[in-house]
């Protein structure tokens, strides 16, 4: 398939943010490459684009399989063209306390968290960097930033993908790939309340707790973070690179 419009991979696709970043991209006239881990919750996405014109494909799979991720960035540039955007947006959260921790909590947060995007970057940059440049933007977390209460492994993984952000960043600007990171505090998304209800709390009053808590008036919802990876991903942050962007309402991480 040869195109001239850009293509862009997104990865956790399916998810509130991921699906919002894909909606986003669709009204721009981005062709998307939609990774999840199976094709059936991408079907409407898949659909919209069609109507829209233009050209989604899923490319379902197993982040935590080392071959899926080291290969699906090629099998994106032969399918689609060309590979001009990468998103790493699928991520997973586990909480509590370090004397709470499984081995299996921390393997498969490192996983998904830090090693699924080290390894599509690996994968993407020398694509990109063929092709004249690109961008990568990381789905990283004002918590990776911070130390969040209570949420050691994710903090943890969040903040290495945030140091892999600016290593990336520094090492590939003069290849004209720019790498960035958005950092969102809470945000009004199926794992958020998911959470909540794991916890045994009612995610309505919950997200209601949440919003009082932000002096912008709410938690951001999906489409507000796609807003800004959008930015990231364009031309009009052309000078932005390494840099790791807060979205959080002006609430900060205590």
């Amino acid at each position: 398939m040869t195109t001239n419009r850009k293509v862009a991979l997104i990865t956790g696709a399916a998810g509130g943010i991921g699906a919002a970043v894909a909606r986003k991209f669709m009204r721009e006239g981005i062709n998307l490459a939609l990774a999840d881990q199976s094709e059936a919750p991408l079907e409407a996405l898949l659909s919209e684009a069609e109507g829209l014109g233009v050209t989604a494909i899923a490319f379902a799979g197993d982040l935590t399989e080392a071959s899926y991720c080291d290969a699906l960035p090629q099998h994106v540039q032969t399918a689609m063209g060309s590979l001009d955007i990468l998103i790493n947006n699928a991520g997973l959260i586990r909480r509590g306390p370090i004397t709470e921790a499984t081995d299996e909590d921390y393997s498969l947060s490192m996983t998904v968290n830090v090693e699924a995007p080290f390894r599509l970057s690996r994968a993407s940059i020398p694509l990109m960097a063929a092709n004249g440049g690109g961008v990568i933007v990381n789905t990283a977390s004002c918590w990776g930033k911070y130390p969040g209460p209570n949420h050691l492994v994710y903090c943890m993984t969040k903040a290495a993908l945030a140091s892999m952000t600016q290593c990336l960043g520094r090492d590939h600007a003069h290849q004209n790939i720019r790498v960035n990171a958005v950092c969102p505090n809470e945000v009004n998304t199926a794992m958020l309340r998911t959470g909540f209800e794991v916890r045994g709390l009612d995610p309505e009053k919950a997200v209601v707790e949440l919003n009082a808590s932000v002096p912008i008036g709410h938690i951001a919802e999906p489409e507000e973070i796609a807003d800004v990876v959008a930015f990231l991903a364009s031309d009009e942050s052309r000078y932005v690179c390494g840099s790791l962007l807060e979205v959080n309402g002006g609430k900060p991480v205590f």
